[in-house]
């Protein structure tokens, strides 16, 4: 059977947490779960299984155990296709048609979460396949700077990490969908990198992605991360 993180509803969560605090320092969260997993033999990545659950349910739980310590957080959107199991109170968006690449999923999950409402004034972005991503929001929440940034996202040695990042929404979604129009095919770097944004440090159990068979066991072992 697989495992599902079970999260309170999104309209109680978000509505709750935009009560007590200001729209523009929530942060919804879009959780990028698609794509071919041709590394993975074809396998659906945020259905692998590993330390005994799915790597989805890693990040989920993870967003989860943050709200719980006070972490603003808003709504939470997976984007996947439907045939990747979501727990009640998770959000799911899938670019159109499917396959486009992270960037128009990055749009697909802005446009679900915007008309969804309440609309946080942040927007974190983490991946399925970076079990333990989750861990470096808190830190990216607290680096945030005044209005001539767009936003905060990792740093992994000299490599800047865009899918691990905490951005102003509107700076976000002209940056994916220019004048509304979601890109297709782009890479991360091209579109991400117009943004104004502050790179820090993080550490490499946190930014670890796991694209091949070899990665997951090992990570499953407890030999890395």
């Amino acid at each position: 059977m697989t495992a599902v993180t079970a999260v309170t509803p999104p309209e109680q969560t978000a509505g709750a947490i935009m009560s007590t605090t200001d729209a523009a320092e929530v942060a919804d969260v879009i959780v990028l779960a698609g794509g071919t997993g041709a590394r993975l033999d074809g396998a659906s990545k945020p259905d692998v299984i590993a330390r005994g659950l799915r790597l989805l349910d890693h990040v989920l739980a993870g967003l989860e155990q943050l709200r719980e310590q006070g972490l603003p957080l808003g709504r939470v959107c997976v984007v996947a296709p439907a045939e990747v199991a979501l727990p009640g109170g998770v959000l799911r968006a899938l670019e159109d048609p499917p396959l486009g690449g992270p960037v128009a999923g990055i749009a697909a999950g802005l446009d679900v979460l915007g008309r969804s409402g309440p609309v946080a004034g942040l927007a974190g972005i983490l991946t399925c396949d970076a079990p333990l991503s989750w861990r470096a929001l808190p830190a990216l929440y607290r680096a945030q700077a005044g209005p001539e940034l767009d936003g905060v996202c990792a740093r992994d040695g000299e490599h800047t990490q865009y899918l691990l990042g905490l951005y102003r929404r509107r700076a976000l979604a002209a940056a994916v969908a220019p004048d509304g129009a979601p890109l297709r095919d782009t890479a991360v770097r091209r579109a991400l990198g117009t943004l104004r944004v502050r790179a820090i440090p993080t550490t490499r159990d946190v930014v670890q992605d796991l694209d091949t068979w070899a990665e997951v066991h090992s990570w499953d072992s407890g030999s890395c991360g």
